[in-house]
């Protein structure tokens, strides 16, 4: 299996720490240019004063933010909410980084599953969760409001899997 190092070597030189007040409008425009459904100022500027709520950016030292993940501690549980990546820094590894980032916070508190909603539609998506071995386990018609388009629900189950890709 394949280090993360090896997927993406460009993304080594990325930072990922927690969103700061100041990084609101950065999140907001790559919401903007990748989410269907965006989080308002206020409701983001809430996250940053949850116990539960966690909003972790990438940043590439000379561009800022380019990518972030908003994701909830539930219980013995996490849900990742959203991760996005500006279109200019596709495939670049920043989703592979965060979301290997986000799996090790899993497990540090530690977690049983990771859980996620993901549209029908986006199969990169998919791709990307199937590489870090989650895996399918039901369907929510018509649960985004927007285009009532299906979501996929999937799970990581931490207790069976034992490493990132």
């Amino acid at each position: 299996m394949s280090s993360l190092r090896d997927l993406h070597p460009v993304t080594q030189s990325v930072m990922i720490d927690p969103m700061r007040l100041d990084d609101i409008d950065a999140v907001l425009a790559i919401e903007r240019q990748c989410l269907r459904a965006t989080w308002t100022r206020e409701a983001l500027v809430e996250e940053l004063g949850r116990d539960w709520a966690r909003v972790d950016v990438a940043r590439d030292g000379h561009a800022g933010a380019v990518a972030f993940a908003n994701y909830w501690l539930v219980a013995d549980e996490v849900h990742l909410l959203n991760i996005a990546t500006l279109p200019q820094k596709r495939c670049q590894g920043h989703a592979t980084r965060l979301l290997a980032h986000m799996i090790g916070v899993a497990r540090g508190l530690p977690a049983r599953l990771i859980t996620l909603e993901v549209r029908r539609s986006n199969q990169a998506a998919q791709r990307l969760y199937q590489r870090f071995a989650f895996r399918s386990v039901g369907v929510r018609p018509n649960y985004y409001a927007d285009d009532q388009e299906d979501a996929i629900v999937m799970v990581l189950d931490l207790a069976v899997v034992s490493g990132a890709p």
